[in-house]
């Protein structure tokens, strides 16, 4: 779903919520006139809690018992409400959020602007976690220089190979690592020697459902491309008509035209696109952590391969995102310090031995439910954190994947040297996806596509319909 420019969605929210209230549907748990119950303890409402019988609700019974075995003057209270924007703000408007809720790094800085989430950063410092987190992700959180979320997890853009495919087109080193496209032009030398070597796509991307548009951001960044600047009167402004732009969707184009080595669907979502690559219909593909996908279709544990991002002809630079915990901004001071404590039971720097009792029933759930374990993810934490260096030694000892065949992506994380890491566009960036698919889609369609025509008019489009509309 397409996320409300903020002059929409308030007239949009006024009336949703004036009808909701008028039902009476505001009803059940949320913040309540009191944050304390009957026996003078704390009550903090957590979402999402898990809705039906199972081992994640056993997971988080325990944990909820522990933490109030261990903290007698707070109560937790599962709230199965899970975030979504048709929902979400007609719910923070009534005053009815739980005291903890998760968001992704796309709606912070709209939740942070409506006013709908704590400052928490005197809590932070209180806790000694404030300078623990990575600089870069606390940004994201962060506005006049106070932090109003607190990041549990993140991802960094790499790239997946077929590894099968790869060694068939003698892609691989001696010691089985997959060898590394140092910048885009590499990844369409590599995608033809793929071609060449199975008769496959070399690359597949994804065209539709702002799919296409997300992954296309982090290319058109390390082409040079700004997307959009804030003047000094607040106003936005769609900046993307440029020659940078034309030459990625020109980098685009040529895998297409030139080379040969995309699928021969252009329409392409977010399902296709991990169908394609995990069916062996494709050797590369843009993404994060292909390995749940691959479990879905039946791909071979061996066959699954990860490395960094590519570089782009101006900078290194891959697209980060994640999940948050935000505090309602209707929480006591009592609540806030007794949702840091309750979030800081599975997300914290320090190696507690309820920290590691966490993470090893996490990692072994998740090999229990037949997930790939050994491609560690980004940390929020710096590098310095005793937990990091816990959980990877713990993906590497329960390995189920070939660790060869995803060490390039690991060190990538693990140091991105000279590679930035942005945030998803601070404004609009659902709709900015939507313009892109369609540039996209018609430079694959469309041999004698101007691409320089259709980036002026994507510009244009963007700024009428969509930024002359932000109001923050």
């Amino acid at each position: 779903m397409k996320k409300l420019t903020w002059k929409r969605g308030t007239k949009i929210v006024s009336f949703v919520l004036s009808a909701l209230l008028i039902t009476g549907v505001f009803n059940g748990c949320g913040n309540k006139a009191t944050d304390k119950d009957d026996q003078g303890r704390t009550m903090i409402y957590v979402s999402p809690w898990p809705a039906n019988q199972g081992k994640e609700l056993d997971a988080m019974n325990e944990q909820k018992n522990k933490f109030e075995s261990n903290n007698p003057d707070v109560v937790v209270l599962g709230d199965t409400w899970k975030f979504d924007l048709k929902t979400f703000y007609p719910k923070a408007a009534a005053g009815r959020l739980p005291t903890i809720y998760n968001a992704n790094f796309t709606e912070a800085s709209q939740i942070i602007a409506a006013g709908y989430s704590s400052d928490i950063t005197d809590v932070l410092e209180k806790h000694g976690i404030l300078d623990k987190f990575n600089k870069q992700i606390l940004d994201v959180v962060s506005k006049d220089g106070r932090v109003y979320a607190f990041p549990t997890s993140v991802y960094a853009l790499g790239m997946g190979c077929n590894i099968d495919m790869f060694e068939k087109a003698g892609l691989m080193e001696p010691d089985g690592t997959p060898k590394q496209p140092k910048d885009w032009n590499e990844v369409a030398e590599f995608a033809v020697k793929i071609k060449e070597a199975t008769g496959k796509p070399g690359l597949v991307l994804p065209t539709s459902a702002n799919n296409g548009g997300w992954i296309f951001t982090p290319i058109a960044w390390s082409f040079g491309v700004n997307f959009m600047e804030k003047d000094s009167d607040g106003k936005w402004h769609a900046t993307f008509d440029c020659p940078e732009m034309v030459e990625a969707l020109q980098w685009v184009k040529d895998l297409k035209w030139k080379y040969d080595v995309l699928p021969a669907n252009s329409l392409i979502d977010n399902t296709e696109y991990y169908k394609t690559f995990c069916t062996g219909n494709a050797g590369m593909i843009i993404c994060t952590d292909s390995t749940n996908q691959a479990i879905s279709y039946d791909m071979e544990a061996e066959q699954l391969g990860m490395l960094a991002m590519p570089s782009g002809p101006k900078k290194h630079v891959t697209l980060m995102g994640g999940y948050l915990h935000v505090i309602s901004n209707k929480a006591t001071d009592d609540q806030i310090e007794a949702a840091t404590k309750w979030i800081e039971t599975s997300f914290n720097y320090k190696l507690t031995d309820q920290y590691k009792e966490s993470t090893d029933k996490t990692i072994d759930l998740k090999r229990s439910n037949g997930g790939l374990i050994g491609q560690n993810s980004m940390s929020v934490w710096n590098e310095n954190a005793e937990t990091v260096a816990y959980e990877r030694e713990q993906q590497e000892k329960k390995a189920n994947i070939n660790l060869n065949h995803v060490k390039l992506y690991n060190d990538f994380i693990s140091n991105l040297g000279d590679c930035e890491l942005r945030p998803e566009e601070p404004v609009c960036a659902q709709e900015l996806y939507g313009i892109l698919d369609s540039c996209i889609q018609e430079i694959l369609t469309n041999k004698d596509a101007d691409i320089s025509e259709l980036v002026r008019k994507a510009n244009k489009d963007f700024q009428a319909n969509y930024l002359d509309n932000v109001d923050y």
